[in-house]
């Protein structure tokens, strides 16, 4: 006998109303754009283990690499929209889609909550003639083309940083010679070796080299210092410019989650970002702790995607 249409309807919200109420039944996968081993992958993994005892089933790391972020994120944002599978987001994500790698922008996920943000810091050899942002640019501005740059990919998070403070300062992009890395630590070694002259990055990726005494940080491009090197002067107090622009995490899950497992992820996430396990791993990391409830995450990366646009445009990184 054929079923009416309402029947079936009905039918099918039924049993979404009763797995959103048992949720969740089985194994979770939690996807990490980025490779083992790897910042993003070792703050991942710690997330995953305490979604996994706060949910009380398996939550499984699985990296999804390949394509500057494109696979992974992909991955989140393609899945079945049913609560077992998310994901960490990263900045990549507003990025990506200027450099026209993928469609998808932060728009395209359900935001679960943001968990760190690392702000952008210049790192120069402990020799270095420059022992300020000032320094720096001045030196900039007096021979332009001179002074060498690495610290990521062409178009990637530092280069786009350090052209956008160049752009806020009105000096041409081209004054600085971006010299491509695979990534922040072979650009650090590229700078001790003499081959670049400053690095832009985060603290914790300059970490072991800053207590090593090989390099400096001579500014942090934040509201207020730096909690593993306080002494490092702001840009508000190297040269009064208040311009900002870091690394950043969040959880991430499909769009279009029904709305009890998204309440229920989003009240797990928040429940790990305040866990002391997590603070004393970030803490020991260096990473820098920073939340954004969902709605909060969802419009930060919203106003990132338009700033990011905007400088990668302006420089000539967008497509």
């Amino acid at each position: 006998m054929t079923r009416h249409p309402l029947v079936v309807l009905v039918s099918l919200l039924l049993v979404t109303l009763a797995g959103a109420a048992d949720y969740p039944v089985r194994p979770i996968t939690f996807i990490v754009p980025w490779g083992a081993g790897g910042g993003t992958d070792a703050v991942g993994r710690v997330i995953a283990s305490l979604l996994e005892r706060d949910l009380g089933r398996p939550v499984n790391v699985v990296n999804r690499t390949g394509g500057s972020g494109v696979v992974g994120h992909s991955a989140i944002a393609n899945a079945r929209p049913d609560g077992y599978t998310l994901g960490i987001l990263t900045v990549e994500i507003v990025m990506m889609h200027h450099q026209k790698l993928t469609p998808l922008t932060g728009a395209s996920f359900t935001p679960l909550g943001m968990i760190n943000l690392d702000p952008t810091a210049i790192q120069v050899r402990a020799d270095s003639p420059y022992h300020s942002l000032g320094d720096i640019l001045n030196a900039i501005r007096a021979k332009p083309g001179k002074l060498k740059a690495s610290g990521t990919a062409q178009g990637g998070i530092w280069h786009v940083a350090l052209y956008g403070l160049l752009q806020e300062q009105k000096i041409a992009p081209d004054a600085v010679v971006w010299i491509p890395s695979a990534s922040n630590a072979a650009g650090l070694l590229d700078l001790v070796a003499g081959g670049v002259d400053l690095v832009p990055g985060s603290h914790p990726e300059g970490r072991s080299l800053i207590d090593a005494g090989k390099v400096r940080s001579v500014v942090i491009f934040d509201e207020k210092p730096s909690p593993l090197y306080p002494a490092v002067p702001t840009g508000v107090q190297a040269t009064g410019t208040a311009w900002s622009m870091g690394a950043w995490r969040g959880i991430g899950a499909p769009r279009n989650l029904p709305k009890a497992i998204e309440a229920r992820l989003q009240a797990a996430v928040k429940k790990a970002y305040e866990s002391k396990e997590f603070e004393t791993f970030m803490v020991q990391r260096g990473f820098g702790m920073r939340w954004a409830g969902p709605a909060e995450f969802g419009a930060f990366m919203a106003r990132e995607d338009v700033k990011m646009g905007t400088v990668m445009k302006a420089v000539g990184l967008a497509k």
